[in-house]
């Protein structure tokens, strides 16, 4: 069987006081945004860099987003968190996904850094699967 996510994009949670919250992860633990965030200069969530195990030339981030605790961002699902996971082919694991009966939540958003949507675990944890776009992290850059 291919291997269905090859790696952990977000983790998304949330916090009575993001802000404050997010403050102290980057002060006693350097969880900080990055000068040079793939998804914009105006983006301040922080991100851990790192390369991908079987093509080190391509980045990828996961992203640590810290949400207000009365967000709607994780419905339907009722959980304080969200797993983002990166996948390489979206229709693929959704199709292979649907004969284990496994349904998608929602559309598949498609928008300039890549391809995703969502499914539940079985106790109703929301699961983002995000398809990048070929080559979105390493636009632009020279390592």
């Amino acid at each position: 069987m291919k291997k269905r996510v090859t790696g952990l994009g977000g983790i998304f949670f949330k916090a009575k006081d993001p802000k404050a919250l997010s403050d102290w992860y980057d002060k006693h633990l350097n969880v900080s945004p990055l000068p040079d965030s793939p998804w914009g200069e105006d983006d301040d969530a922080p991100l851990f860099e790192w390369r991908d195990k079987d093509d080190p030339s391509q980045k990828r981030y996961t992203v640590f987003g810290v949400f207000p605790d009365d967000t709607d961002y994780f419905e339907p699902g009722n959980g304080a968190f969200m797993f983002n996971f990166l996948v390489d082919d979206l229709d693929t694991v959704l199709a292979d996904l649907e004969k284990e009966g496994i349904k998608k939540i929602g559309k598949i958003h498609d928008l300039p850094f890549g391809r995703f949507t969502r499914i539940s675990d079985p106790e109703g944890n929301m699961i983002e699967l995000f398809e990048p776009k070929k080559d979105f992290f390493n636009k632009g850059k020279t390592d």
